[in-house]
């Protein structure tokens, strides 16, 4: 190969290079290596036919160790021999590498300085300075191990001409290069695989509710556009995008999951799962009173349901009842017992839900019959109040007497309308007991005329039959009439035997006649 044709090729190299280095940006591998390490054929040519009589190698062999500060640049140390017909080419030499690692190439270059050493046809071995300068481009087989396609250098150094003694002469040839690159750690800490979570809202539902499922992808390369594929076991579920509507309607109580899965159309996937539950639809509850709960005939009561839906449902009320009439809307109504016979009316409310779903509860009301009418009013009797005892043979008014009157005396001005009927008694054997038993009785009424100032036409004197030493003391109210059997009224002859009992109208007489 001529030196024009090889800087030909070379040119397109270092075009295509710039050309992968342009575009490295767009999908950059994760995780670029530490050490690289390259083995593999090489053909190298000095480029100085003729004059020299140099021939080109096409056999020989390179062995280049890189070391990555960085993503980017690191430090080559490189080695190789290279034969020809009668032509050997060895190189030692280290320098500065750059790269650009993608996600299935890695664009590479390198400038190189060390040691030359040529042998030139029919003469000993030439060491001098020289320098590589070119680039490459690796192909990704496995994470550990690419296929170097190409490697292109050109070549510049100096040796001694064979026919001209201690004289100087330079080339510039090329370097081309294939074979593996194998790579050893990593640059930066592992990459993060792809992930996705999956969140469902709500979580739990009725049937027939939605539920909107979405997935956040993570760690997937910003560059690429992402596709989603939804699934579900035993749900309708579809969506292309991060979010998909789950249809519920006809599903058991129980849970679901479903499941999301994310490709960015390379390597990078992931999948995830979110589960929701159909809850299982309770019915509601109810509870009814009646106020007032017992009625007359033609009344009314009304009836309060108090319902209650624990899924939260709206609710709707109606009313039966065993007798009467009932209406109303809502959770009140009234029961009208007009046409109802007496006895218990049963009030049944019932509350329904949306899902139709019910509940009932009764409350009762007792229609009472009509009262009977009122009896006649009582007619007033008289009773016996007290009685004040005598000694034997006596008549007088004593204390304990007294004590006795001045109670009555009370009763009778609490009681204005009523009247005070006095019945004295004697023993037959004593003396004029008929006699004795009217004193008796008259004494009693002058203590409360005289000293109580009771009005004399309220309290009227009697004898009765008994054979007891007393005076029986009756209270006969307004309206009442004494109908006490065997007595007899004491005759107005009869006078207190007693004139500190006289009225006080006469006290003042006799004052006056002295």
């Amino acid at each position: 190969m001529s030196l024009r044709n090889f800087k030909y090729l070379a040119g397109f190299f270092l075009l295509l290079a710039v050309a992968l280095m342009a575009t490295a940006a767009l999908a950059q591998e994760q995780q670029p290596s530490k050490v690289d390490i390259f083995a593999g054929y090489a053909w190298a040519d000095t480029g100085s036919h003729g004059f020299d009589n140099l021939s080109n190698m096409p056999k020989g062999f390179t062995v280049a160790s890189t070391y990555w500060f960085n993503r980017y640049g690191g430090l080559t140390i490189d080695s190789g021999t290279h034969f020809g017909t009668d032509t050997r080419l060895t190189t030692v030499q280290v320098g500065p590498s750059f790269r650009f690692p993608m996600e299935h190439v890695s664009p590479f270059g390198h400038v190189l300085v060390g040691l030359y050493a040529l042998s030139p046809p029919n003469f000993d071995v030439n060491y001098n300075l020289g320098v590589t300068a070119g680039g490459g481009l690796d192909l990704g087989i496995t994470p550990r191990v690419d296929f170097r396609l190409i490697q292109a250098d050109l070549q510049y150094g100096r040796y001694s001409r064979p026919n001209f003694l201690n004289q100087k002469s330079e080339f510039a040839g090329a370097r081309l290069a294939t074979g593996l690159v194998f790579k050893f750690g990593t640059i930066g800490p592992p990459p993060t695989p792809p992930s996705a979570a999956c969140s469902v809202n709500p979580t739990e539902v009725f049937e027939g509710e939605p539920v909107t499922a979405t997935v956040t992808p993570a760690n997937f390369n910003p560059k690429r556009t992402l596709t989603y594929a939804w699934s579900g076991t035993g749900v309708k579920v579809s969506s292309t995008n991060a979010t998909a509507n789950i249809d519920t309607k006809g599903l058991q109580p129980g849970s679901y999951a479903v499941k999301a899965d994310v490709s960015d159309g390379k390597k990078g996937t992931a999948a995830c799962t979110a589960s929701f539950t159909v809850k299982q639809p309770r019915p509601p509850t109810i509870s009814c009173s009646a106020n007032p709960t017992t009625v007359q005939v033609n009344g009314t009561s009304q009836i309060t349901c108090t319902g209650s839906s624990p899924d939260g449902r709206n609710l709707t009320y109606n009313y039966t009842a065993s007798a009467g009439n009932i209406s109303g809307t809502g959770n009140t109504a009234t029961l009208n017992t007009t046409g109802a016979q007496p006895g218990t009316i049963n009030v049944q409310g019932t509350a329904t839900d949306d899902r139709n779903l019910s509940a009932s509860a009764t409350t009762s009301v007792t229609v009472e019959a009509p009262p009977p009418p009122p009896p006649p009013p009582a007619t007033p009797e008289a009773s016996k109040l007290n009685e004040i005892a005598f000694k034997k043979n006596s008549p007088r008014v004593d204390n304990a007497a007294k004590a006795i009157l001045d109670e009555v005396a009370l009763r009778l001005q609490r009681d204005a309308d009523a009247k005070a009927v006095l019945v004295g008694q004697a023993d037959p054997k004593e003396t004029g007991a008929k006699k004795l038993a009217a004193q008796r009785a008259v004494n009693a009424k002058a203590y409360l005329v005289a000293e109580k100032g009771i009005d004399a036409s309220r309290i009227e004197a009697r004898t009765g039959s008994g054979q007891a030493m007393n005076t029986e003391i009756w209270l006969v109210p307004a309206g009442a009439t004494f109908n006490g059997q065997g007595t007899e009224v004491v005759s107005e002859k009869v006078k207190p035997t007693a004139t500190k009992h006289a009225a006080p109208a006469a006290k003042k007489k006799a004052a006056k006649k002295q």
